[in-house]
């Protein structure tokens, strides 16, 4: 199962240092994608590889702290059943159910 690795490498500080980073990453087998953001040094790795290998092979460019891993892909714990309704149609009945409410106590008089 694929994952994500998200590292700050304090040393990415400008583009070649980036690029550098980028490349170390892509060396590793099993990464899939990289992103990197050098304004917060971070660098998003995603794939079916080692965190631990891609630590290693960063620390050639620099220091790594690991921020996080998990899941390539969060799924959806709330699926949508067949049978829900949207919102608006739920309101419309809501709004029925009170007219026939307030026609019931009048045809008790």
């Amino acid at each position: 199962m694929a994952q994500k690795v998200v590292l700050k490498v304090w040393t990415m500080t400008d583009e070649r240092t980036k690029q550098k980073s980028i490349e170390a990453a892509a060396d590793i087998l099993g990464v899939d994608s990289i992103a990197a953001d050098l304004k917060d040094q971070k660098l998003t790795v995603i794939g079916e590889m080692d965190a631990v290998a891609v630590v290693k092979k960063l620390k050639k460019v620099g220091k790594v702290d690991i921020l996080s891993v998990g899941p390539a892909k969060e799924e959806k714990k709330e699926e949508k059943k067949p049978d829900e309704k949207k919102p608006e149609e739920k309101k419309e009945e809501k709004k029925e159910e009170k007219k026939e409410d307030k026609k019931q106590p009048e045809e008790k008089k």
